[in-house]
């Protein structure tokens, strides 16, 4: 496997440029049990730096050159792709997997070059004081934990006393991040909390809904990922849980999560942190300079789907952060200690994501020296499955900082501790 990766990639890297290009790897994963997720991802990512080379002749005129390695979601496949890339003049690295982004942070930390996990990963990277080449904005799973509470809090006139809240969740580093934000916010607001795990891939769910049936929750968070996801909205249908009381965090609620299930899947609710569908000018430019041109990364028929925009999202802020990166350096050819600093620079109001096409796509925010999570705002969707389309039910939310900072601090120092880090941005 690790012969089949590093042909692959150099493979991909003799078809383009070789020093000039501002490089973005792509760590995808097309195969496996969580390739559903994976591909629209993946290819909005590769399609929005093919618009910005063939609209705009690249970043700041030069162009950029994604390098797709496939990690199938294995962590293992994820360090080596990451090991196979790095030499390549990689500008950042977006890992799209909690594990594998544990593995790198140490590794990117040290070859100084910058990891964006973007709403997810290490929720304590926030902090920029402790992790300087790590970055997690626009959000991240403890907001998303947060969030969700807040909007449980808001459909019950705020009042969740005594309620039942349940997190189903990925038995992996991913689905436990947001456990100590609920315990904080259960002891804060007085409801019961609870956990139920599944396990790796989690095709068979049966125990875990009978204890739900048992147990019968008010409300139930899933922190779910890959064909685990639609096995739980089928699940929830079967036994006739109240679809608007099952929220996902924003990994577990993409159009391919709910059509399996019917009409059973109408009221389910799930966290984004962008926008949703594909009424915004980007779309229109990507299907006339890429998809039409015959240069999509993949079929181009996946435009407007949660995953594809998320894909694009990622893009346009690692653009916009290298773009930053070159005015702040007055350079066009970036490295990757540069793109650090445009990272930590990057202020993305509305009037820029209305130039860029993609106007009320995502929050506003901004990135500093003190904070690499920017605001940690976050919107709830839910799905309607007559129209089978997905729509934001609320405006963007912002999560309670007085849990959320204090768990932040504690956990990051502790990492500075045991790593013998000092601190930055005195």
């Amino acid at each position: 496997m690790k012969k089949l990766i590093l042909t692959t990639v150099a493979a991909l890297m003799a078809t383009g440029p070789a020093l000039a290009d501002l490089v973005f790897p792509s760590l995808s994963y097309r195969t496996g049990p969580f390739a559903a997720g994976g591909i629209p991802f993946a290819d909005g990512y590769a399609d929005y730096f093919t618009l910005l080379n063939e609209r705009d002749g690249g970043i700041g005129g030069v162009s950029t050159r994604v390098i797709e390695c496939e990690t199938a979601y294995n962590t293992e496949k994820g360090v080596e792709c990451y090991e196979a890339t790095k030499g390549e003049g990689a500008l950042v690295y977006q890992p799209l997997s909690t594990g594998i982004t544990y593995q790198l942070i140490p590794k990117a930390s040290a070859d100084g070059i910058p990891v964006h996990s973007m709403g997810y990963g290490r929720t304590s990277a926030t902090n920029g004081k402790v992790f300087e080449w790590v970055f997690n904005y626009p959000t991240h799973y403890w907001n998303g934990a947060s969030i969700a509470v807040k909007h449980i809090l808001d459909v019950n006139g705020g009042d969740i006393n005594g309620k039942k809240i349940t997190l189903l969740y990925f038995n992996g580093a991913y689905g436990k991040e947001p456990i100590p934000t609920l315990e904080a916010l259960s002891e804060k607001h007085g409801f019961m909390f609870d956990t139920i795990a599944i396990d790796f891939p989690g095709q068979e769910q049966k125990s875990q809904w009978l204890q739900i049936r048992r147990d019968k929750p008010d409300y139930i968070l899933f922190w779910g990922w890959g064909v685990m996801n639609q096995v739980a909205v089928q699940e929830a249908a079967n036994i006739r849980f109240p679809m608007e009381n099952f929220i996902g965090i924003w990994w577990s609620g993409a159009e391919h999560d709910v059509l399996p299930a019917g009409a059973g899947a109408n009221g389910y609710k799930s966290l984004q942190f962008h926008n949703v569908g594909s009424d915004f000018p980007v779309f229109d430019d990507i299907q006339k300079f890429v998809v039409d041109a015959g240069k999509a990364a993949g079929e181009g028929n996946q435009i407007g789907t949660v995953l594809y925009n998320r894909g694009v999202y990622a893009a346009m802020l690692a653009a916009e952060a290298a773009r930053t990166a070159q005015e702040i350096h007055g350079a066009t050819e970036i490295t990757a200690a540069m793109m650090r600093d445009g990272m930590e620079s990057l202020k993305m109001t509305a009037e820029r994501m209305a130039e860029l096409g993609l106007p009320n796509f995502g929050p506003t925010f901004q990135v500093t020296c003190e904070n690499h999570g920017g605001e940690g705002l976050g919107a709830v969707a839910q799905w309607d499955a007559s129209a089978q389309e997905w729509s934001l039910v609320t405006d963007f939310i912002a999560p309670d900082e007085d849990v959320i900072l204090p768990l932040i601090e504690a956990d990051s120092m502790a990492y500075a501790a045991e790593n013998n880090i000092e601190m930055r941005c005195n």
